[in-house]
């Protein structure tokens, strides 16, 4: 599930919603996860084998097997990604904004891998319909090489980067 927050007013979210699923075909190829702790209430297909949605509070519960993780987005982003950098098995799906603190917190030095998804990506409605492209570039976050295999093998369209170096 991805949220927008006030803080990302210039995102595409002019119909006044404020959630938005991975379209299937992404958790398709990088599946199969056990644990979606940002998963919507009434979803049109799974993407783990159990959920969190925010009834649960997926943030504060225990995470255990490999995560799939598309976070709120905006200000809470920080706080999913801390958590799953510190769970280190799972992949997430948040915006691929590298300058931002979280990347230099949660990511460029505690990450095995960063997919950066060539074009916008289309996320979808909750019915399942697709939305218009995301109004940023997106990418995939892994911790733990079964992640990085797991993209690497996903055939999805753009480039991965391992671990790297911050000089």
């Amino acid at each position: 599930m991805r949220t927008v927050s006030k803080a990302f007013s210039h995102e595409r979210a002019t119909d006044g919603k404020d959630e938005w699923l991975t379209p299937r075909y992404i958790t398709d190829a990088l599946g199969p996860f056990d644990l979606d702790p940002c998963s919507p209430i009434n979803r049109p297909w799974d993407t783990a084998s159990r959920y969190y949605t925010q009834l649960d509070d997926g943030l504060t519960n225990e995470w255990s097997g490999r995560v799939w993780c598309n976070p709120p987005y905006g200000t809470q982003t920080g706080k999913w990604m801390r958590k799953l950098s510190e769970h280190k098995n799972g992949i997430a799906l948040i915006f691929s904004r590298t300058e931002t603190k979280v990347f230099f917190e949660n990511i460029w030095d505690k990450a095995d891998a960063v997919f950066f998804f060539k074009g916008r990506i289309n996320f979808c409605h909750v019915t399942g319909e697709e939305a218009d492209p995301a109004g940023a570039p997106s990418c995939l976050i892994a911790y733990g090489k079964n992640n990085v295999q797991a993209i690497r093998s996903a055939q999805l369209e753009g480039k991965i980067e391992g671990k790297l170096i911050v000089l």
